[in-house]
């Protein structure tokens, strides 16, 4: 059976943990949609198009991932692209009690299971809202990114 999952989220930017959770996530599985939420109530630091390029040249040379938008719900998307699974990462407790509650809805609502993955320890801490905090107040983010955010945040 072709496996191909989907990692939703909104990558405003995509950090070293999702990079590290898209990379194991290739060793699972047969593709990976990395698929950037469309929020209209959401203010975010970086356009889709910087986000999805971000993503894109970090994995240029990785044919399994693709990059695409959507918006509405998950399980959609899913179904619309004949995906089986959701592939989402875990950073700490508070992730997991949110996140297991979303993957119960989509279950009861699809047969589209959640993969969960947890976030390797070097990259646990950080998330997109704190790489966001360290470019507002000029501190040096590009520890935390892949070398693809660090090149177009620099314009």
């Amino acid at each position: 059976m072709y496996r191909k999952a989907v990692f939703p989220g909104s990558f405003d930017p995509i950090t070293l943990g999702h990079y590290d959770i898209i990379k194991r996530g290739v060793s699972l599985f047969d593709e990976v949609i990395v698929a950037i939420g469309i929020n209209a109530d959401k203010k975010y630091m970086f356009t889709l198009e910087d986000r999805k390029k971000f993503i894109e040249d970090a994995f240029a040379d990785e044919p399994k991932v693709s990059v695409i938008t959507y918006e509405g719900l998950t399980i959609d998307l899913c179904r619309k692209l004949d995906a089986q699974f959701i592939l989402r990462g875990l950073r700490n407790p508070a992730d997991f009690e949110f996140e297991k509650a979303i993957a119960h809805t989509n279950r009861k609502l699809s047969q589209i299971e959640t993969v969960f993955l947890l976030t390797a320890s070097k990259t646990s801490y950080i998330s997109s809202s704190i790489v966001r905090d360290v470019i507002r107040n000029g501190g040096d983010y590009t520890v935390l990114v892949p070398d693809s955010v660090k090149i177009k945040a620099h314009k």
